[in-house]
């Protein structure tokens, strides 16, 4: 191709992931369910992703649908399906339950620290050479776990799916014929 018909279609690509992105913000605000508004949320990420391969920044844009448009967004998703309904009152927390989660957080806290303060950690003179590095992460994460990464993301998306259509599913009273 030449020169002006690929700068035409880049121009067109850019512009669809634009499209794409600005959908799935207006979308993510604008729906009723709040599920749509979480998936809505995932389109608008995905498609700042893209966004960022034209800006050649390919790191980043893998970490932006990994992190965000996978990570994040299925989170959210498990999190509004285990969350119960506005219409339910909640019990009171009793405060034996609180200060026994309190302590065994603290706890955890603690003990993190310590292992964080007692690892002895490798650090490189020059960060920018060697298997340290941000490149060699960058190049590492791209080339040879991509592909794990995108099937963890995929079988998590599947488990949010399954789990959604469960939860969906209301339990049929016999019927007497």
């Amino acid at each position: 191709m030449s020169k002006p018909v690929e700068q035409l279609v880049g121009n067109i690509v850019f512009i669809i992931f634009i499209a794409i992105t600005l959908i799935g913000a207006v979308m993510a605000v604008g729906l009723k369910s709040i599920f749509h508004n979480a998936l809505s949320l995932a389109l608008a990420l995905f498609g700042t992703a893209g966004i960022f391969i034209f800006l050649r920044s390919e790191f980043v844009a893998l970490i932006q649908v990994l992190i965000y448009a996978g990570a994040i967004s299925i989170a959210i998703i498990f999190a509004i399906m285990l969350s119960p309904a506005l219409s339910i009152k909640l019990q009171k927390r009793k405060l034996t339950k609180f200060l026994g989660a309190s302590s065994i957080s603290a706890l955890i806290f603690v003990s993190f620290v310590w292992i964080f303060n007692k690892t002895p950690w490798n650090v490189s003179n020059n960060p920018d050479v060697g298997d340290y590095s941000l490149v060699h992460l960058g190049e590492t994460l791209i080339t040879k776990y991509a592909f794990a990464f995108e099937l963890i993301s995929i079988v998590l998306l599947v488990s949010v799916l399954g789990a959604l259509v469960i939860a969906s599913e209301k339990e049929k009273a016999p019927t007497q014929e």
